[in-house]
């Protein structure tokens, strides 16, 4: 049984390093992509986020980005995980996932 949990964890984990998702800023002009396990995979920064005279601009168009993108795939962690527990309950037994959740 924990062997088949670990296995169903480690296929999580992998599904999720495989999504990517994105958070966004400025309209666009800031973009952070992460995977599902919350891992930084790309920064796309458009000319004119980037103002010489005014940096902090752009630190808090990434600040917002990266919250954004990290919040979206706590909850696609969250939801993966939800049904991965629910997957591996008895019959009948769904409704003890929500005291997962």
């Amino acid at each position: 049984m924990f062997g088949d949990m670990q296995e169903k964890q480690e296929a999580l984990r992998k599904t999720l390093g495989q999504m990517r998702l994105e958070g966004a800023a400025g309209d666009g002009l800031v973009k952070v992509t992460v995977n599902g396990n919350r891992e930084i995979v790309n920064i796309s920064i458009q000319p004119a986020a980037m103002t010489p005279d005014d940096p902090e601009q752009l630190e808090d168009l990434l600040l917002v980005a990266v919250n954004r993108a990290m919040s979206t795939a706590a909850e696609t962690e969250a939801a993966e995980s939800q049904k991965l527990i629910q997957d591996m309950l008895p019959p009948g037994m769904g409704g003890l996932a929500d005291m997962f959740s």
